[in-house]
């Protein structure tokens, strides 16, 4: 099972969510991923993949995170004990994330939500400050992320797969090319 985490503003509607949806469908796989609508609250996005994780074991679970979910994935992988794939991760949300509290909009609709103060606590409640099994992770960063540095991200994985692109941007519009790479990550048995 492959659990696709968007990120912060971000939807289903995502390029990249977008991209592994159709990519699934077409490898005939679709009831083998989920991509749900994530919950503002940290807490309850947490609650959401979760309960989407229930059921399957460890070893059958690869999640992929982007940006946000990246730094959700990370969670979770280290308390499942999963694979995560991580794909421009936010590696210190609380500290980014702070400056957004308030009323905003999704990237891909008129879609109006708040992202409220004690939601920065949700996120610290999150941290994962080493991984512990760098063999589950598969990073990949864009130097020419606009939004996060692709450094803190590498050394926020140390003993990972990393794949570092030169070049691109946070939303990895190449992200198409890099798909049998990802699947293979998310197919090897562990």
């Amino acid at each position: 099972m492959i659990l696709y985490l968007h990120g912060f503003r971000s939807s289903p509607d995502s390029y990249k969510a977008r991209v592994m949806l159709a990519h699934m469908a077409k490898l005939g796989r679709s009831n083998e991923i989920a991509c749900p609508d994530l919950s503002p609250s940290p807490a309850l996005a947490i609650r959401q993949a979760e309960d989407l994780l229930a059921g399957h074991r460890a070893e059958d679970i690869c999640i992929m995170g982007s940006s946000l979910g990246g730094y959700y994935a990370t969670w979770l992988a280290e308390k499942y004990g999963c694979k995560a794939i991580l794909l421009n991760p936010a590696v210190k949300p609380p500290r980014d994330l702070e400056s957004y509290v308030g009323v905003t909009t999704y990237y891909h609709s008129d879609r109006v939500f708040e992202f409220r103060a004690g939601y920065v606590d949700e996120l610290r409640a999150l941290v994962v400050d080493r991984i512990t099994q760098p063999e589950r992770y598969f990073l990949i960063a864009a130097t020419g992320d606009e939004v996060l540095d692709w450094r803190e991200m590498v050394s926020h994985y140390p003993g990972a797969k990393q794949f570092v692109i030169e070049g691109s941007d946070h939303g990895i519009a190449e992200f198409a090319d890099y798909l049998d790479m990802v699947m293979a990550f998310c197919d090897e048995k562990s």
